[in-house]
């Protein structure tokens, strides 16, 4: 039986991206309960202005276009419950379970900083749903991350309140069933709360977030494989000599020559390469992997920032402003910093898998592999070898440059005109998932090609820390000699991408993360 991750308890402003990913793995979130204070009192201010003449946006008030519309005090619940099932207009297929924990999670958090005016029911309702393991069935599609993810965080506030889907134990059920089951009851939003709660980016931040934990996975792993290429292709490691990373300075370029440097080391097929070798360069996919693989570390560690701070922000509107009394609309539900920032990781991503499908080319390349044999087949002709696997890698990097075009630039006007620039947040953030499973594709090949490459230099052997990367291959992937069934092959040596496994064979010298963003 699988033990249940720790609880976390947060503290809304301080909540780091290593908690994220625990959320993310099914760790359930409690509120630190010294925030508890400041949100009864921003709840107290709210009920007052609910009470009170002046109309007060979102409180006393229909939405968007409709502000104008005074709604009086016995009909706040009923205003509350329209908006969540007015919004329910999600389609398309549904959200991951681990991506609506977290943005429940991150729901949490900006509730808890004391600014959104809601009760402390809400945010237990959410705390309660996570332990209970009660998910909200949340349709993809449907947020421009303007007024924020309103359609999917609907969904989400739609099983809060009874209404809508939700998955319990890998059972689909209705919202008032699975709350039943687990002794909670469906709540009743008080004022301003269901604005609240849909309202904010957290649907775009989970998905950036996780996209972003991905991405950094598979830039470390991409050094390995990388480094797995070189000697496969019997190249220079003189190109990733720390002076050469330490007069340009990027701190992504330096860690990444620095792993590459010691990967490498004691290998004798690198010793080999200066005896006889007339090659004065070898392409940029091999020479230049500290630049574009540390400019990919930096550009990552750039969104880390910014995600990081977005978990922590309170993003829906008005605000109450505890100090003074005040409630005031403002605009931080507007998703362009994690629209931004979700650009970014696709930029990396794209250019991580671009660099290792041209590794992938040259070693099949027998122009380009420096004396191995066409597709790395023992008989060429007869056999294929790796001909196709490639072509693999070529059709998948290609979707992923096609995916890797900004979203953030992308906007159109919505909600009467009101709403008239938008961010495209949610675009930006959802596609990472599938250009991930790509680049675990692409590694994955180059993982069977850089190994299969190494193998054909017999006797002459690679470092010990990439010998122990081919032989955790080797205990699911037999090197390749005739031609076989290829798709199995590369399907395990993708999981050992995804798992994390190479980073993790190569320890004695990848003991710690080159570029870690979890600090």
């Amino acid at each position: 039986m699988t033990e249940q991750p720790a609880l976390i308890t947060v503290s809304p402003g301080r909540v780091g991206l290593e908690e994220l990913a625990r959320v993310i793995a099914g760790a359930p979130v409690v509120l630190d309960p010294s925030f508890w204070p400041r949100v009864d009192e921003a709840a107290s201010i709210v009920a007052s202005a609910a009470r009170g003449a002046d109309p007060v946006y979102g409180i006393n008030t229909g939405f968007g276009k409709l502000a104008s519309k005074r709604i009086a005090p016995d009909q706040t619940a009923l205003l509350q419950r329209n908006l969540i099932v007015s919004h329910c207009c999600g389609v398309g297929a549904l959200t991951p379970e681990p991506i609506v924990r977290l943005m429940m999670a991150l729901k949490i958090i900006s509730l808890g900083r004391g600014a959104s005016g809601v009760r402390r029911d809400v945010i237990e309702q959410l705390q309660a749903m996570l332990a209970a393991g009660i998910c909200p069935l949340v349709p993809q599609q449907g947020s421009v991350g303007a007024s924020g993810d309103l359609a999917p965080l609907a969904h989400m506030t739609a099983v809060m309140i009874g209404e809508g889907q939700a998955l319990v134990g890998g059972a689909s059920m209705p919202a008032r069933d699975a709350l039943a089951a687990s002794g909670l009851a469906p709540l009743t939003l008080g004022p301003k709360e269901g604005l609240a709660l849909i309202n904010g980016t957290q649907f775009s931040t989970a998905y950036a977030i996780a996209g972003l934990l991905r991405a950094h996975n598979l830039a470390i792993t991409a050094l390995v494989t990388g480094a797995l290429s070189v000697d496969a292709a019997m190249a220079s490691t003189a190109p990733f000599r720390p002076e050469i990373q330490e007069l340009r300075g990027l701190a992504g370029q330096v860690a990444a020559g620095k792993a590459l440097m010691a990967l490498l080391d004691g290998s004798d097929i690198r010793q080999s390469h200066l005896e006889g070798d007339e090659r004065v360069q070898d392409p940029y996919c091999l020479r230049c992997q500290p630049q574009v693989a540390g400019a990919a570390l930096d550009l990552l560690a750039q969104a880390a920032r910014t995600l990081a701070i977005e978990a922590n922000a309170v993003t829906d509107n008005p605000l109450v402003m505890v100090a003074t009394g005040e409630i005031i609309s403002g605009g931080n539900f507007h998703a362009e910093p994690v629209a931004f920032a979700s650009d970014q990781i696709a930029l990396a991503l794209s250019e991580i898998g671009a660099i290792s499908e041209r590794r992938i080319a040259t070693l099949v390349d027998p122009a380009l592999n420096f004396g191995l044999p066409p597709f790395l087949t023992p008989e060429p002709g007869i056999n294929s070898g790796f001909m196709i696997a490639e072509v693999t890698a070529a059709a998948l990097y290609a979707e992923n440059k096609q995916r890797a075009a900004p979203c953030s630039i992308d906007s159109t006007p919505t909600s009467a005109n009101q709403e008239d620039h938008v961010s495209m947040a949610a675009h930006a953030a959802r596609r990472l998932s599938d250009m991930a499973d790509n680049l675990v594709t692409i590694l994955g090949i180059e993982l069977l090609v850089a190994a299969q490459g190494i193998q054909l230099r017999l006797p002459h052997l690679t470092s010990p820390a990439l010998a122990a990367v081919i032989a955790a291959l080797r205990e699911h992937v037999s090197a390749l000699g005739g031609d076989r069934y290829m798709a199995d092959d590369i399907a395990r040596a993708s999981a050992l991408v995804e798992a994390g496994r190479l980073p993790a064979a190569a320890r004695a010298v990848l003991a710690q993360d080159p570029f870690p963003l979890l600090a």
